[in-house]
């Protein structure tokens, strides 16, 4: 084959990568907008409904609200005010109790949400607003509420009015979707790199076939024809089979590749699809099933921000309380020792308002400690915190002994104790942790919590005569030194002739609470009352009182003598039953609880 052949041939084949380039780069460009039009998935996922009825709360589980993945957008819609709250699932079930609710679940075989009312004992609640339970709250008064949360499977929301009225009736909860499409732009990039090498081909092959005219021939000598009757020819050219030469050869070509491009912009340019109208819901079961949570496992009953919360609060209420000498106010946050203490102090300064405080302060924060009670879905439940004052370091920090005693209660201190300068606290568990809390009478420390009480008031009493002398540690308690046997003495030997003294100390009525450490040893906080009685021992002779039992009692002077009890809130570290270190004081609170004559 000559050089005119091998010619033609190359040409042939530049034309047919050029069609099969138009072809692919049709079909990528093509596939890349598909993807971006009708292909495309929905952005988001809503699901809405409306709850009818009048029941007073509407409860929805993790689990719904994980059906899909990514945050959860709520759009609540209610008569009046609407509140909004999220929790652990037990304490959310906790809080409802036996009130009338409706339960709002997902249903995957409709992909709707069903509404379904649990009927209970009760038709109202109190407003679930401020409670302690939630780890975040929202609310609105004009009764639309929005907000996005991502919220996990063992997490339940609690909507509510006010705890009378009924719960919102309209909610709307909107899941994002990821419908990138990341291969579409490199489909279409590519295709039209794909098209250009196309075009490029095509002109590479026109351009050959106009420099050298159209394909070459080897013309051929034709035999010698036997003469025939002359006549005269037609003005119709003959068609004599061979492919005409030139640029007429290349205009067929020419006009199927035209057609071909024309095409493959027509695909590219094509209109895209309204993707709100031809999308079809997404398959409810695409996420797959929702994980089961062992509820056996034990979690802490606060988060830090949950605890940070409360002490805030608990703070607001005692600086008013305090400021107002208010025992009702006092009382929605305090209880037992803590209570106790606070409230004889408004007795006294509000008889004598030159009396100084005795009773610690209770800063906002920050929050040094937090050890949280792992907790089931029982109740009462107890953290422990510690708490620094940010404005002055110089004040020791206050560690509070929190109790909520049923999940619509709030957190309550039960001790409030002022940490020794020296004292060091033992290894706790994280806040994520928690840790339990202990029986009185359990046999795992040195000293059984219920012995610790008498075991020390014993060594205020005899000192180092005392049997449990050895088993406490003596340096950096500074209340021995404030009330123990030589201060007994001491004030005993201030006495006038005419006048006896003696001093008693009996358990107090708080709770003995004992949070575990993670040495095996456990912070035990026990309540020790110390009664101190004074007599006259000669006929006509009288006890003078003074100030702050002159103030509680009422008393200023009797010939029947005075009995005034001190209420001592007491913070131990106890050591494990096998460890040969002492028990330590690390804080206390003491003050008059009780003043009264002798009857």
């Amino acid at each position: 084959m000559g050089r005119g052949g091998q010619r033609e041939r190359s040409n042939l084949v530049r034309f047919v990568l050029a069609i099969i380039c138009f072809v692919v780069a049709a079909g990528m460009i093509g596939v890349g907008i598909a993807q971006r039009t009708f292909l495309a998935s929905p952005d988001s996922v809503v699901l809405s409904a409306s709850i009818r009825g009048t029941a007073p709360l509407t409860v929805i589980d993790g689990a719904s609200l994980n059906a899909f993945d990514g945050n959860q957008t709520f759009r609540i819609k209610g008569v009046d005010a609407t509140f909004a709250a999220y929790g652990r699932t037990d304490d959310v079930l906790g809080w409802v109790g036996d009130a009338s609710h409706n339960v709002l679940r997902y249903d995957a075989e409709t992909g709707e949400l069903v509404s379904t009312l649990v009927r209970g004992t009760e038709s109202n609640v109190p407003n679930p607003d401020g409670s302690d339970l939630w780890f975040e709250g929202f609310t609105s008064e004009d009764g639309d509420l929005r907000f996005t949360v991502d919220v996990p499977e063992d997490v339940s929301f609690i909507l509510a009015s006010d705890g009378t009225l009924p719960a919102p009736v309209n909610l709307e909860l909107t899941w994002p979707l990821d419908n990138r499409t990341p291969f579409s732009t490199p489909l279409i990039i590519g295709g039209g790199g794909v098209l250009l090498g196309g075009l490029a081909l095509l002109l590479w092959a026109i351009n050959a076939e106009r420099r050298h005219g159209g394909p070459v021939r080897k013309p051929q000598k034709m035999p010698k024809l036997p003469r025939q009757r002359r006549y005269k020819p037609s003005r119709t050219a003959v068609t004599t089979g061979e492919a005409p030469s030139g640029r007429r050869a290349a205009r067929p070509m020419v006009a199927l590749t035209l057609l071909l491009a024309a095409s493959v912009a027509v695909t590219g340019c094509s209109p895209g699809v309204d993707t709100a109208a031809s999308i079809a819901a997404p398959s409810p079961g695409a996420s797959g099933p929702a994980e089961t949570i062992d509820s056996t496992l034990l979690a802490p009953a606060v988060t830090v921000r949950q605890i940070e919360r409360i002490v805030a609060r608990i703070s607001e209420v005692s600086v008013e309380a305090d400021a107002a000498l208010n025992a009702e106010l006092i009382a929605t946050r305090f209880a037992g020792p803590a209570l106790e203490l606070r409230t004889a102090e408004y007795k006294i300064r509000t008889a004598d308002s030159a009396i100084a405080s005795s009773v610690p302060a209770i800063p906002a924060g920050p929050i040094r400690v937090t050890l949280p009670q792992q907790s089931g879905p029982d109740w009462p439940r107890t953290v422990f915190t510690v708490i620094q004052d940010e404005a002055d370091a110089t004040i020791p920090p206050v560690a509070l002994l929190l109790i909520q005693d049923d999940a619509r209660s709030s957190y309550k201190v039960h001790y409030a104790v002022t940490l020794e300068p020296s004292a060091v606290l033992p290894d706790v568990a994280p806040a994520s942790i928690g840790t339990a809390r202990l029986g009185v009478d359990t046999p795992v420390l040195r000293l059984a919590p219920s012995a610790i009480a008498l075991a020390y008031a014993d060594i205020l009493a005899k000192d180092i005569e005392s049997d449990s002398y050895l088993i406490f540690e003596a340096e950096g308690d500074s209340l021995r030194v404030a009330v123990g046997l030589a201060a007994q003495q001491q004030r005993t030997a201030d006495l006038p002739a005419t006048a006896q003294i003696a001093f008693d100390q009996t358990p107090g009525p708080g709770q003995i609470i004992v949070m575990a450490t993670n040495d095996s040893g456990a912070l035990v906080a026990v309540n020790l009352n110390e009664t101190v009685t004074v007599k006259p021992i000669e006929a006509g002779a009288a006890v003078n009182t003074s100030g702050a039992v002159k103030a509680l009692s009422g008393v200023a002077t009797s010939n029947r003598g005075v009995i005034a009890t001190y209420g001592d809130q007491l913070l131990f570290y106890v050591p494990a039953a096998d460890s040969t270190d002492k028990i330590v004081l690390l804080g206390y609170s003491q003050g008059l609880v009780a003043a009264s004559e002798v009857p």
